[in-house]
């Protein structure tokens, strides 16, 4: 009886250690050798430390028979290793097959998206050649407009030729970004004061196509519209050990209520979606909806 006690704490320790370092930064970057003396360890420390934890309880409390140590430490070892062992078998199991159905369940989806892409394209070749067209066409004195249009077609070329893959650059996405606010920009008045800034993106990072672009959609369209103070709109992009980082800030009217990204807004529902399905559990989506400001933080493990 004394010698059997305290092995459940020992095992879901070692089992939290093993399914929590051992698994995720030995076991799935292949150091299996690493990835085995790790485990290896920690179970023989775990038996270690159990043995004398029942020698002591043993000895102080039970009032049992003397026990060799050597014999508790191998009965330990033995014990915690199958158990250890089982459980994490189950669990990788249970996780296999969850990622299944998230990969069957993503195939699923891109099928429609394509599907759905299909059915709603209008010959957007052609849409593009009249775009370049109707260029052609507007007087030259009239930059305002040629600029527009000029930036219209370079948003539409970029959807319709880069965003086919599942993943692009993350300079391309930001060049794309880029364009897009000052596209924005021409739509609204001079009061709107927007600060764009990207850092080390040039990294190599790719990422899945128009995903930060939807929160910066909804930080133009909630952005406040004083004329008495200031309007503004502050994005950061940046690179940090193969994690993206992006943060949007916008001003907003008090009575405004900003979309959340649970509720309404199809652009946010989709984002939050294909954030699920792409990086389950590699990414964070925050929303802080202030008073005065609305704030949206989104980070994403590339790896």
């Amino acid at each position: 009886m004394t010698v059997e006690f305290c092995y459940l704490i020992f095992i879901t320790a070692d089992f939290y250690a093993i399914n929590n370092f051992s698994v995720p930064k030995l076991l799935f970057r292949k150091k299996n050798f690493l990835f085995a003396i790790a485990t290896l360890t920690i179970i023989a420390l775990s038996a270690w430390f159990r043995t004398l934890v029942a020698l002591q309880m043993n000895r102080h409390f039970f009032h049992g028979p003397v026990i060799d140590f050597n014999t508790i430490y191998l009965n330990s070892l033995v014990n915690i290793s199958l158990w250890v062992l089982l459980v994490t078998i189950i669990k990788m199991l249970i996780d296999r097959k969850q990622t299944q159905k998230q990969l069957e369940l993503l195939e699923k989806e891109r099928i429609k998206n394509e599907l759905d892409y299909l059915k709603a394209q209008i010959n957007p070749h052609a849409l593009l050649n009249s775009l370049n067209t109707i260029y052609g066409h507007i007087d030259r004195s009239n930059r305002t407009a040629r600029a527009i249009l000029l930036q219209f077609s370079d948003l539409f070329k970029y959807q319709l030729y880069e965003c086919g893959a599942e993943k692009v650059s993350l300079d391309k996405e930001v060049a794309y970004i880029k364009n897009y606010v000052a596209f924005q920009k021409l739509r609204k008045d001079d009061r709107l004061v927007v600060n764009i800034d990207t850092e080390n993106i040039g990294s190599g990072l790719e990422i899945a196509p128009l995903l930060i672009v939807v929160l910066i959609e909804n930080a133009f369209k909630f952005v406040s519209s004083f004329s008495d103070k200031e309007n503004k709109i502050d994005i950061q992009i940046f690179v940090k050990e193969n994690r993206l980082f992006c943060s949007i800030i916008n001003t907003k009217e008090i009575h405004q209520s900003a979309i959340d990204v649970n509720s309404g807004g199809i652009g946010l529902v989709n984002l939050k979606r294909r954030l699920d399905l792409l990086y389950a559990d590699k990414h964070t989506l925050d929303v802080n909806n202030e008073q005065d400001f609305y704030e949206t933080n989104l980070s994403i493990n590339s790896r």
